[in-house]
């Protein structure tokens, strides 16, 4: 009886075991699986967690110096430093100035003077001067320990915008430059019209396709805010559809027809080329000959009585 009772506790705890044995496979989790399989050692997997719980706590410590304004603390005790150091603002170098108002540059610029190097802000410079229609780039950098370098790269006028009797010179994209009298300025083609500055690029490459007439014409209009009529310096007028690819083919036309007929300086001034089938000109309207006045008999009678006042003298004589 004994013995029986002895067999059934030792099987019970062998089962004990094997279900223990299980429930410890089976609380195995997703990532110890994960790891197992990895091929590294387990001091390997132990050191990269080193390092990602330092970066962690680094991040952390960034992000609460940040609030708590440490940062700038830091920050300007360097530039003070700096500064006992020698690293100040004390010159100043400019390049690139033609057209640009350099008092206005210099007004900017200026004011970094006696600055910590540290403290010069050199994005806010360059913002701050790119707010002026002439500078179309500007490169601003310190040369240690105590240069401010700036760089100036300026637009180039292209054209002359006319609108409203106002004219106002602008650059091969478009960007208004300056105000201008009127008449000041000549050998620059002239865009007439409301909006004609935003097209100036789109005039450039219709232009382009016509290389033969782009130095003849002087001037353009940019009619209803969809098509152009060119002038050229012969006094003709080149109307163009309405359309990028319209426009092109009827200039590229009108430029072959002009090579092979010669119709510019003649008796024509009106081209209109907007129907795609046809061409409509109009010539230029005939003079009509104005009457000479006929002096002779008036002459004649002068030099009678000239002679006749000679001859009564003689007479009297």
């Amino acid at each position: 009886m004994k013995a029986t009772t002895k067999r059934k506790t030792a099987a019970r705890g062998a089962s004990a075991r094997q279900s223990s044995n299980r429930q410890k496979v089976r609380r195995l989790s997703m990532f110890d699986r994960f790891l197992r399989t990895l091929p590294l050692a387990e001091a390997e997997i132990q050191r990269i967690f080193n390092w990602i719980a330092i970066g962690t706590f680094l991040v952390i410590l960034f992000f609460v110096a940040r609030y708590f304004g440490l940062g700038a603390i830091v920050h300007n005790q360097y530039a003070e430093l700096a500064a006992k150091a020698g690293f100040v603002v004390t010159r100043v170098e400019t390049s690139g100035m033609e057209r640009v108002d350099q008092l206005k540059v210099y007004d900017i610029v200026l004011a970094e003077k006696d600055r910590a190097m540290p403290l010069v802000d050199l994005e806010k410079i360059r913002s701050d001067l790119m707010q002026y229609g002439w500078i179309k780039d500007v490169r601003v950098s310190r040369r240690l320990p105590d240069t401010l370098v700036v760089e100036i790269i300026e637009r180039k006028p292209a054209a002359i915008w006319n609108q409203g009797g106002k004219q106002t010179l602008i650059d091969e994209a478009g960007v208004v430059l300056q105000n201008v009298p009127v008449g000041s300025v000549g050998g620059l083609m002239i865009l007439n019209g409301e909006n004609a500055n935003k097209q100036a690029v789109m005039l450039a490459e219709l232009l382009d396709e016509a290389p033969s007439l782009k130095p003849q014409i002087v001037a353009a209009s940019w009619i209803g805010n969809r098509r152009w009529d060119l002038t050229f310096k012969t006094g003709e007028t080149v109307a163009l559809p309405e359309g990028e690819k319209p426009a092109t083919k009827a200039l590229i036309d009108f430029a072959r027809m002009d090579g092979v007929s010669r119709l510019l300086g003649q008796d024509m001034i009106y081209f209109d080329l907007r129907d795609p089938d046809r061409a409509y000109i109009r010539k230029k309207p005939k003079e009509e000959p104005k009457p000479v006045k006929d002096d002779s008999a008036k002459k004649d009678e002068g030099r009678s009585d000239g002679d006749t006042a000679k001859i009564g003298s003689d007479e009297k004589a």
